[in-house]
């Protein structure tokens, strides 16, 4: 059973930073890419930022590149991102996730398994 914990999340400024970190087990990390959407309230779930199986390839929605940097430490199981010069629009539940790729994928139906969501929220 692949469980994803994610923490990190917050109350921030605008321009302010946060780190979340999730944090992966019950299959084999290293082999698979992950991931990281965002929901907003009455809005559908959003992709943020994809990284592949070894942390050499990542994505990112146009929204958030030159912000946002996701990374990985396969030894410790545990992907993160890295949330620069926040805006009120970033506010959202952030979740991790993965499926069974090791490419980058940016569609919200490769993905299978879903952490618990860590809350995010940049006031103006």
């Amino acid at each position: 059973q692949v469980q994803l914990v994610e923490s990190g999340g917050g109350l921030v400024q605008a321009g302010g930073s946060l780190r979340l970190s999730c944090v992966a087990s019950g299959r084999t990390f290293s082999k698979y890419a992950m991931g990281w959407f965002r929901q907003a309230p009455g809005k559908e779930r959003e992709f943020v930022a994809g990284i592949n199986w070894s942390g050499v390839s990542t994505r990112y929605v146009e929204s958030v590149k030159g912000r946002f940097s996701i990374d990985r430490d396969n030894a410790k199981n545990t992907v993160i991102l890295q949330m620069n010069n926040l805006k009120p629009e970033d506010t959202a539940v952030y979740y991790c996730s993965t499926g069974f790729y090791s490419g980058v994928r940016l569609a919200r139906e490769d993905y299978n398994y879903w952490g618990q969501g860590t809350q995010v929220t940049v006031s103006s």
